[in-house]
């Protein structure tokens, strides 16, 4: 997978370059299989089969000279388990609404012993604290809420750097605007990116599961995301700590997770 910044880039623009690659890609024994674009974050991405980093620049250089700022090696095997199906698009069909998604859940600590301890009307009053400050963050970055869980929010975010900037606004408000609480609106974030299935206005696939998964995994007052989350934002100012493999109820392998930090240094 490579990363390229397109700073001004339009949808058609990168579909006409996609197409470049594939007219010459067999001439390199190579593959362009899909793109996405990041309008938000003036970034594109292109996942390709090649025998090596080399011949896929090789291939960019020659058809449209729009070199990638970073190549990333990535597990075929481990590429279908974040982005599930994945749709190649038509030949010079702009992709203006990437199936691309980040995913991210939130789950409030404590939820059920909130109320035994604090009583109805006080639970109820962290519940919507923690609710309008997830809406009000996902609609400033471009968020969609999915569903609610009861005790948290999914939602999902065509920018992959929008759903980690939500990330950190969420824990930032919450720690200021629950000071003045009985008990303290802690939550756990959790996020990946991938392609998954929509049906009747739901998400599902394992992209969903990852991401519901990562948020359990979590501290409260944490976030964290799996890898292509990581990748798929370097260089937008985010700060992250190496996690490591993990064990994930339902996945086979490890899955390595990184914490966004949130909290801002004196």
């Amino acid at each position: 997978m490579d990363r390229h910044e397109v700073p001004g880039a339009t949808a058609h623009e990168l579909a006409a370059a996609h197409l470049q690659d594939v007219e010459i890609q067999d001439k390199y024994g190579v593959k362009y299989i899909t793109y996405w674009f990041d309008s938000d974050a003036d970034t594109a991405f292109c996942l390709v089969e090649a025998p090596s980093k080399e011949t896929a620049e090789t291939v960019h250089r020659e058809s449209h000279g729009l070199v990638a700022s970073r190549i990333i090696e990535v597990d075929p095997r481990r590429v279908s388990n974040f982005l599930g199906k994945i749709e190649e698009p038509e030949p010079g069909e702009p992709i203006a609404n990437s199936g691309l998604r980040a995913i991210l859940f939130t789950d409030l600590e404590g939820s059920t012993n909130l109320t035994q301890q604090l009583g109805d009307d006080k639970a109820m009053e962290i519940l919507r604290l923690h609710d309008s400050v997830v809406r009000d963050a996902l609609q400033a970055a471009g968020g969609h809420e999915v569903k609610h869980t009861g005790d948290g929010i999914m939602a999902a975010f065509h920018s992959v750097v929008g759903a980690a900037r939500c990330s950190v606004e969420i824990q930032q408000r919450l720690e200021r605007e629950s000071s003045d609480l009985p008990y303290p609106a802690r939550v756990r974030l959790g996020m990946t990116a991938g392609e998954p299935v929509t049906e009747n206005e739901d998400l599902f696939g394992s992209a969903v599961q990852l991401a519901s998964r990562i948020c359990g995994a979590s501290e409260p007052g944490g976030i964290l995301a799996s890898n292509v989350v990581r990748e798929l934002s370097l260089g937008k100012g985010l700060n992250w700590r190496d996690i490591g493999p993990v064990e994930l109820k339902g996945f086979a392998e490890p899955i390595t997770l990184y914490e966004l930090l949130w909290r801002q240094s004196n």
